[in-house]
């Protein structure tokens, strides 16, 4: 692509949704697709977001809102970080400048914004499962309509996608399923059926069988020809089709998912047929942006840049984030137990593993989108004396609850949970908040839950977490956060113990992780006294009793859902130990939070200091 970007893009200005779209003649949907790459990459470079994946859909986008009559056929995109052209093409074009920001457009599907985004998605590999629903409620209801799930590669590594195909194929429904096979995940795709695929597809057998036919239809100069032109479907016949034909669908495929001369026909073929369907889609991350196809990671998700230039280094050293730290933190404890081993589903990148994959391939697992299989699978290492660390983000956990349980806490087994991305995560939202750990996690006998304070006090409660012989799991945010200096040892705090931070009379502000450094602050106007309380579960009730009996009012303050957290906990013990006192309990209400910016997200719940300052004021006039 040429820069600069155009300032104009006249075809795309004229499409305002779907009906338009379909309005246009066939040959100028090249043109169309040209112009909304091109209005996508502009757009992206100035609010940030995910890039790479919405440059791979542009022309499956533009195909399926010109076949299929949506909304009335329903599109269910899995993931939906690759919506933004069908964002764009459905209405949304002129609030992409608010993309992810506080009141703006979502950077996943929701049904609330738009009668087109059919099904809210953003965790991994529920597409099938939801666009088979919505095929037999037509069914049951008389409705003659199409639901199309589209799906990535790297989302057909998770079990669910796999159950649910096994249900699609014995449905007599609509259902038209679109692999969108780009070879890439958010880190890349692992995993046996990601090298079968990719076997089948390059391997002797495919190539001998096509030279032999070169050969015999040479004789035969139209035969040649019409099998030249035929010879991206053969492809699909050749195996591949037989993994997906097993479970019940007519496969077809692997085409060019960037070329609209091949996706619109076969769409509109697939569209007359009945029963469940499979295209197999090839497209390319980043396509038509170089900087994005050579390095599809890094432009994954970017922040704002000049796509003239791409993404550049930091001319400032960045804080330390906690990412970074538990990455550290893993290498040299590798370095000093030969019993840890690390695990990943399909975050990489993501969790601060990509130094430790190189210094220890040997004990490095990634397991792909599979994260009921990365819980168990750390409980069967444990089992034979390993010390698993399973590094994943806190929404992630929810998806490998009954493993949790069942497979790890059950058998009391010494598995360390890291959890990146706990409390809100900003612009990704409601669907990526790490609220509900705390609650989900304290319930469970044998699980212990540690909150740091800070990136220093993260590196020392890992550890703390390692020499336990029983799960424990270590929550801490995105980025980073009092930006304090890092002891490179490998020094535990004591376990189930809390610090005095700040004396101070009547009032004591309990606070569970990174909000101490508000409630210290509001803790200055109030005078009161402030506990660093580091773990939710075993709390510090010697601690908590002392502080009970010495001041008037207590105030928990957490980066969590309140229903069940960490205030609950403590209410729970002062009436074990039948200490009543007043007990504000602060943090993340009954609602889900929304994308913006996490600051102001945090602000408008109360928990910056002048929120923590004035929420205390309020509960003491009501006492």
């Amino acid at each position: 692509m040429n820069f600069p970007l155009p300032t104009s893009y006249p075809l795309l200005e004229t499409i305002n949704d779907p009906a338009d779209l379909r309005k246009l003649p066939r040959e100028q949907l090249r043109t169309l697709a040209t112009e909304l790459r091109a209005y996508l990459l502009g757009s992206v470079s100035k609010t940030g977001g995910h890039l790479s994946s919405n440059l791979g859909t542009v022309e499956l986008t533009v195909a399926l809102h010109y076949v299929f009559n949506t909304p009335e056929d329903r599109l269910v995109w899995d993931v939906g970080h690759q919506t933004y052209p069908h964002k764009i093409l459905t209405g949304r074009r002129d609030r992409m400048d608010t993309l992810r920001m506080l009141g703006g457009l979502s950077g996943f599907p929701m049904r609330k914004e738009s009668q087109y985004d059919t099904f809210g998605t953003a965790h991994s590999s529920t597409s099938i499962s939801a666009a088979l629903g919505m095929a037999l409620a037509a069914k049951i209801k008389g409705d003659q309509r199409y639901s199309v799930a589209i799906i990535g590669d790297g989302a057909m590594t998770a079990g669910m996608a796999f159950e649910a195909l096994n249900n699609a194929g014995v449905a007599d429904c609509n259902l038209l399923v679109i692999l969108n096979d780009n070879d890439m995940s958010i880190s890349p795709p692992v995993g046996a059926l990601n090298r079968y695929l990719a076997q089948l597809m390059s391997g002797q057998f495919y190539a001998a069988a096509k030279n032999a036919g070169k050969q015999v239809l040479k004789v035969a100069p139209p035969l040649f020809e019409l099998a030249k032109r035929l010879e991206e479907h053969a492809k699909g016949m050749v195996v591949p089709a037989t993994l997906f034909e097993k479970f019940g669908f007519n496969y077809i495929g692997p085409i060019d998912g960037h070329d609209l001369e091949s996706l619109v026909p076969t769409l509109e073929n697939i569209k007359h047929l009945t029963g469940p369907q499979f295209l197999h889609v090839v497209t390319k991350k980043g396509q038509g942006y170089e900087l994005a196809e050579a390095d599809p990671v890094a432009y994954h998700g970017p922040g704002k840049f000049d796509p003239s230039i791409g993404l550049q280094k930091a001319t400032t050293p960045a804080k330390t984030t906690f990412t970074q730290v538990f990455g550290q933190w893993l290498c040299d404890m590798a370095e000093k137990d030969k019993r840890l081993v690390g695990i990943t589903p399909a975050m990489r990148e993501g969790s601060g593993m990509v130094e430790f994959e190189k210094r220890f391939p040997e004990r490095y697992f990634d397991v792909g989108i599979a994260e009921q299989h990365a819980v168990t699978f750390a409980g069967g290492l444990a089992c034979e004396g390993l010390k698993p660390v399973v590094a994943i983000y806190s929404t992630f956990l929810q998806r490998a609850y009954d493993q949790l349980i069942h497979d790890v806490a059950l058998q009391n087994l010494p598995v360390v949970f890291a959890l990146d991305r706990a409390g809100l995560v900003g612009a990704d939202g409601a669907t990526h908040a790490g609220a509900y750990d705390i609650p989900f996690l304290r319930c469970i006998p044998n699980m212990s839950i540690a909150c740091p304070a800070d990136e220093n006090e993260c590196r020392q409660l890992l550890t703390s977490a390692f020499e336990q012989n029983h799960p424990v799991a270590v929550r801490y945010p995105r980025g980073s956060g009092a930006g304090v200096a890092v002891d490179a040892s490998l020094t535990a705090l004591p376990y189930a113990k809390a610090e005095i931070r700040r004396h101070g009379k009547k009032i004591a502000i309990l606070a569970f992780g990174t909000l101490l450094q508000p409630a210290l602050a509001a803790a200055e106007k109030l005078d009161a006294t402030v506990v660093n309380m580091r773990w939710v579960k075993p709390l510090d009730v010697e601690i908590l009793k002392q502080i009970a009996t010495l001041h008037d009012v207590l105030v928990t303050v957490e980066e969590g859902a309140i229903l069940g957290g960490a205030g609950s906990a403590v209410g729970e013990a002062l009436q074990t130990m039948g200490l009543l006192k007043p007990l504000l309990q602060l943090g993340l209400p009954d609602v889900f939070i929304e994308h913006g910016d996490p600051a102001k997200l945090l602000s408008m719940q109360g928990l910056d200091a002048a929120g923590i300052e004035a929420s205390i004021h309020a509960f003491k006039q009501r006492i």
